[in-house]
């Protein structure tokens, strides 16, 4: 028999707060982390707003000599994975180490350290470039630094799967400890991409929200006036643990984590197939897994991006998975708050779902205004709501055409 997988800690860094705790007090009163962008100057720019994370010391976390060696998406992959630790009450050390994997994705990577020093290449030339930028910029820096200053030993790699790949690295952490590779693991998924190029690159690509003139009004998922993603950055990290393990040590359990799917599109780089059936297939398969029902489901965290394709693709994929269960489903986009995560957009949003199982509380999707007859489910808009929350499903789609569930209960013996 397969192990199970439970939930014992949370840990984020996000636009709207520096811990777990203030960001889901933020979250359930329908704040919003975004603001005009502070990193670089704006000008000429079609977007000049985003999801900046505010107040943030790497220090706090590492030792400064490490933080100046590594790149912003890793320095956040450490604060959250310090704080899930914390909130698990668990300590790596040489008794249990080898038996505790880290997991995290990311989509990006260290592209602050890679912008900056080309800059110094092309200003100062080769031979004034940072010894540190490759280790700083690899995608895997994020979960390397986890495990050298944690001291966990189990698996340890990265997932790439653009803004699927902070669900697929809890996916796959969850497979690892069901068939019992690990006791434990660190996973999630980070990003810190609010720079010149990626900004620039997503404008081109006209994915961004140009609603400058509004920030916090600019994240708008499933209303008819959506004009585009808010790029954001931070983390997320879960700690999660064999069941059997967590109850040896009088863990508290936030929730179980029961289901795992992951498709591809086969289709085309940006666009999701229009009839939704990638992404229906993911859904199905995590439910499957953890012989879910359609009227078993409690609440849906969407993907909700707020772009024109994603969020009439999404609605039709509920409905197709949910049948007639879909109309009374509880959805909502927190990304509608937190912004576009990229990588850590599907961590916040699984780190969502186990604390909407925990307290009976989901989110709102804030800025929904104008419905949208394409979109016409109910996307919990603009409070709030209290729910006896006992299935919670977060989906994650990614250019490439990713498509990834993760399905989580009410922990019961």
């Amino acid at each position: 028999m397969p192990h199970r997988v439970v939930i014992t800690g949370i840990g984020t860094v996000n636009p709207l707060a520096l811990d777990t705790a203030d960001t889901w007090a933020a979250m359930l009163a329908g704040k919003s982390g975004i603001a005009p962008i502070t990193a670089f100057d704006t000008t000429g720019f079609d977007t000049t707003i985003a999801g900046e994370v505010k107040g943030f010391d790497p220090t706090n976390y590492m030792d400064r000599k490490e933080a100046r060696r590594t790149d912003r998406f890793s320095h956040f992959a450490i604060a959250a994975a310090r704080e899930a630790l914390a909130q698990a009450h668990f300590t790596i050390d040489a008794s249990n180490a080898a038996d505790v994997g880290v997991m995290i994705g990311s989509g990006i990577g260290g592209i602050l350290t890679l912008e900056e020093q080309i800059h110094v290449l092309r200003d100062k030339g080769p031979g004034r470039v940072s010894p540190f930028i490759v280790p700083a910029m690899i995608v895997n820096a994020a979960g390397g630094i986890v495990s050298i200053l944690t001291g966990a030993q189990g698996p340890m790699f990265a997932i790439v799967s653009a803004c699927s790949s902070g669900a697929d690295a809890l996916g796959e952490a969850f497979e690892i400890i069901r068939r019992g590779d690990a006791t434990a693991m660190l996973a999630g998924g980070t990003e810190a991409a609010v720079s010149p190029i990626s900004i620039a690159g997503f404008n081109a690509a006209r994915a961004l929200s140009t609603r400058n003139d509004d920030p916090q009004g600019a994240s708008r998922p499933f209303d008819s006036e959506r004009n585009g993603f808010v790029m954001s950055e931070g983390a997320a990290i879960l700690f999660l643990e064999e069941l059997e393990a967590a109850k040896a040590r009088g863990a508290t359990i936030i929730a179980e984590m029961v289901g795992y799917g992951a498709t591809a599109d086969a289709h085309h780089m940006t666009a999701p197939l229009e009839d939704g059936s990638g992404g229906a297939r993911a859904m199905r398969r995590a439910m499957e897994k953890g012989g879910i029902a359609p009227a078993d489901v409690s609440y849906i965290n969407a993907h909700g991006t707020s772009t024109r394709l994603n969020d009439k693709t999404e609605t039709l994929v509920i409905k197709t998975v949910l049948g007639q269960h879909a109309a009374t489903t509880p959805i909502s986009s927190t990304k509608s708050m937190v912004g576009h995560m990229i990588a850590g957009a599907g961590a916040i949003e699984a780190a969502v779902c186990a604390l909407a199982i925990r307290d009976g509380m989901v989110p709102p999707t804030i800025n929904y205004s104008t419905p949208d007859p394409e979109c016409d489910l109910d996307y919990v808009p603009n409070q709030s709501r209290k729910v006896t929350v006992d299935v919670a499903l977060s989906n994650s789609l990614g250019f490439g055409g990713h498509n990834s569930c993760l399905a989580f209960r009410k922990y019961r013996e």
